[in-house]
């Protein structure tokens, strides 16, 4: 038998965490002693505390494991709970790091107010591009919302043109139509020689010409593209220019690490 600050000492949890449990029916005492009102608790009960203690941790409330624990759960169920509960982390952490990254992009930008432009425009006419496309809703533009949605598609559409036997012809070309509820219909294409006609699963259509456009070179990561976006349309702006079409992310150079990724940013313009 442990006395309740021996229990506490090898299950690592506090003596007053150990009184909680107890005043709510979660972990009782193997005995109290009637005259004392000391507590002991039997090695066997380790097991019960530490399935008790891995459930909180997943952010089960204590009601909840309550009842997690009555029905008896197994350390097979909790591996699995387990599994679950680190992807749900992980999204989140992701989730928080490209937030962040946000932040100080604006930050940047910010700090940056008044100074003169360290991106060089250039303008330059479009040609007619047909592409093989898959499209995917996003929540937004935010990156967080874009990212997840745009990389798999572009991973997908490779895989189906390899499978189909069907050559890339050209870079890579992200583009992004808003939606009426504000959501954001992403779409990933890859140029190609391809009849329209042919059956295929995937779509095969013709990005127009662009008469005039102006473009921006990004580097790096597309968490990162926010000032370079942002320099362009002040640049569209301040030069006597509108916007007048769809914008284009075109991928010149692909790597492993995001950090040698080559961008052009295409913005279809057209005199105010």
């Amino acid at each position: 038998m442990f006395t309740i600050g021996d229990f506490a000492r090898h299950g690592q949890v506090s003596v007053r965490m150990l009184r909680h449990y107890d005043a709510i029916g979660l972990l009782r005492p193997d005995r109290v002693d009637g005259q004392s009102g000391y507590r002991f608790y039997s090695g066997a009960q380790l097991a019960r505390l530490n399935r008790l203690v891995a459930l909180k941790e997943l952010g089960f409330t204590l009601e909840q494991v309550g009842r997690i624990l009555d029905d008896q759960v197994s350390g097979a169920e909790l591996r699995g709970m387990l599994t679950l509960r680190r992807a749900e982390l992980e999204q989140r952490i992701a989730s928080d790091r490209a937030r962040l990254a946000q932040v100080e992009a604006r930050l940047r930008i910010i700090e940056k107010e008044g100074a003169m432009p360290a991106h060089d425009v250039i303008l330059k006419s479009l040609p007619a591009v047909r592409v093989a496309e898959l499209s995917a809703v996003a929540a937004s533009f935010e990156p967080e919302s874009i990212g997840p949605v745009i990389g798999p598609l572009f991973e997908d559409i490779c895989l189906r043109l390899e499978k189909a036997g069907v050559p890339i012809v050209g870079h890579g070309i992200a583009y992004y139509d808003e939606r009426e509820d504000g959501s954001v219909l992403a779409h990933a294409a890859m140029p190609v020689d391809l009849d329209p006609a042919d059956a295929h699963d995937f779509a095969v259509v013709d990005l127009p010409a662009i008469p005039q456009a102006a473009t921006i070179i990004h580097r790096g990561s597309m968490n990162e593209v926010l000032e370079p976006w942002q320099a362009l349309g002040r640049w569209v702006d301040e030069n006597g220019y509108r916007l007048s079409g769809t914008s284009r992310e075109v991928t010149l150079v692909h790597t492993e690490d995001p950090a040698g990724w080559v961008t052009e940013l295409q913005e279809p313009i057209s005199p105010k």
